[in-house]
């Protein structure tokens, strides 16, 4: 075994990255009609209720999971399908109105081209991705989408490599604009995540996680800083929210701004604390979602979020040190 020296082996790997890079601009570049037909005919799959499969053999079987994946995950219905267990009973997972989208980059993979003649015998219509036309998937399919890369990034040019990778970007991009087409929003994303931290924080509204009741420390504009004190005291809380006689927000005063006025060495105890409160601070509605007080937390430098109705009254309070057990952020 010949070892290699550092420079010689993130050379290498330089070169590897480099030629992938290369293949992933060559398949951007040749993106046409074919592309374009193979998002017409998926959208009409779509539209009648039926579903994509995604098949392949090998490194593109690995490859046509991640891309099911990612498009039952933005709300294009997709399952994956092996080959081989397709032959024996998986291809009743495959209905009328159905697409498949099979994936081999050579176009000769023996295990896909059985699999067209049985899903063609069931009126399904066939999207080939290939990496040359004229191969035999290319011919035998309804609608072919070029795969197109110059060399593989194997010294050999065997194993799979600029292929599966552009193969992965094409499918990625074929995602994505299908996000597009079906206006698929953040909200119908984080439905389809409802475990994860980025389905909580878009599915979460602020209602969901605001502090009322006796974690609100709310007072009348006729409160002194001392019942302000108190309040937050009895709350638990980092700010005091002030209200109108009707309900409606009035202000904020905060522990930050009791230590600067304190640091003044004036006793303010007794003064009302409409005095020193925020007028008319940054204010969140009740009905929004929890990444909107992410947004606001951020763009305002603030700690502390009021949460108001539609008519202004004060239903609630979001203190930033909240948000990370509510997995939010």
């Amino acid at each position: 075994m010949t070892l290699m020296d550092k420079t010689s082996i993130l050379s290498r790997a330089r070169e590897v990255i480099e030629t992938e890079i290369e293949g992933l601009r060559t398949a951007q570049a040749a993106l046409g009609d074919d592309f374009f037909e193979t998002v017409s005919l998926i959208l009409k799959t779509l539209d009648k209720g039926g579903k994509i499969v995604c098949t392949g053999v090998g490194k593109n079987l690995h490859i046509a999971e991640k891309l099911s994946a990612t498009l039952a995950s933005t709300g294009s219905t997709s399952v994956v399908m092996n080959p081989i267990q397709a032959m024996h009973g998986d291809l009743g997972m495959i209905a009328e109105d159905d697409v498949l989208l099979a994936l081999s980059f050579s176009g000769e993979s023996e295990e896909v081209i059985k699999l067209i003649p049985a899903v063609r015998r069931l009126g399904i219509p066939v999207i080939g991705m290939v990496g040359r036309v004229d191969s035999t998937l290319g011919r035998i399919s309804d609608v072919v989408l070029r795969v197109h890369i110059e060399k593989e990034a194997c010294p050999f040019g065997m194993a799979p490599t600029t292929s599966t990778t552009a193969t992965l970007a094409v499918g990625d991009a074929l995602a994505m604009v299908l996000i597009d087409a079906r206006h698929f929003d953040k909200e119908s994303y984080a439905k389809l995540h409802p475990a994860g931290a980025i389905g909580r924080a878009l599915v979460m509204r602020v209602s969901d996680i605001m502090r009322t009741g006796e974690r609100l420390a709310r007072l009348p504009l006729s409160a002194t800083i001392r019942d302000a004190i108190m309040a937050m005291t009895a709350a638990k809380s980092g700010a005091a929210l002030i209200t109108h006689p009707d309900g409606r927000l009035a202000g904020i005063f905060t522990d930050g701004d009791l230590r600067r006025h304190l640091s003044d060495g004036v006793d303010i105890l007794p003064s009302p604390v409409a005095r020193f409160m925020t007028h008319q601070p940054v204010s969140v509605r009740d009905e929004a979602f929890a990444v909107d007080v992410l947004r606001i937390f951020e763009k305002f430098k603030i700690d502390d979020l009021p949460v108001v109705d539609t008519e202004d009254r004060l239903v609630g309070y979001v203190d930033i040190q909240d948000l990370p057990k509510m997995k939010v952020m």
